[in-house]
């Protein structure tokens, strides 16, 4: 059961836009990183919670680095909802260990409810703050895009010196090379 969680969770970059997601739907992700493991339980991060498809940050979003020909998905095919990341601006190095543990357990809550999501780093943090209003005292991780997918999205396996940028074929499956399990496994 784990295992078909996890090879469905992918970063899915293209959504059915017009299916909402419900604040409550978002409270009970965040819940799952609640309960998660924290180093020292120190519990730093916090959540923002934005349940509709807010133009001002999709804008403040990159979408796909290796895509040199993609500037994020179109109009109706947008993240449904967000979950923006937050750490406190004295947080130690461990609140990024927490934001891994956190995201993980978020986006396989939303893979079991039929969602997917996309961890997002590159982000105009200065300009989320502004539009969202976030106070100061707190440093935007991630974001999390969510929706449905509305993509597929294929894992090849590659050797241990193959090409590790994802791309999309010919029928605009988006395509994620993985390293083999012998190539990860060093004794």
């Amino acid at each position: 059961m784990i295992r078909q969680l996890v090879v469905r969770n992918r970063s899915y970059r293209r959504f059915k836009q017009q299916t909402p997601i419900s604040k409550q739907t978002l409270r009970d992700i965040v819940d799952l990183a609640r309960v998660s493991a924290s180093a020292a339980n120190l519990q730093n991060l916090r959540y923002w919670l934005v349940d509709n498809p807010h133009k001002g940050l999709f804008k403040c979003l990159k979408w796909a680095n290796y895509l040199k020909d993609w500037n994020g998905p179109l109009e109706g095919e947008r993240p449904a909802a967000y979950i923006i990341v937050l750490a406190p601006r004295s947080c130690s190095k461990y609140c990024y260990i927490d934001t891994g543990i956190a995201c993980q357990s978020m986006l396989l809550g939303a893979t079991e409810l039929g969602m997917g999501g996309c961890m997002m780093a590159a982000v105009d943090r200065e300009k989320v703050h502004e539009i969202l209003a976030i106070p100061n005292e707190w440093e935007i991780v991630l974001v999390i895009a969510l929706g449905v997918p509305n993509e597929e999205v294929v894992i090849d396996n590659i050797g241990a010196y193959g090409n590790i940028e994802y791309w999309r074929d010919e029928r605009d499956r988006h395509h994620v090379p993985k390293l083999d399990l012998n190539t990860l496994i060093l004794n």
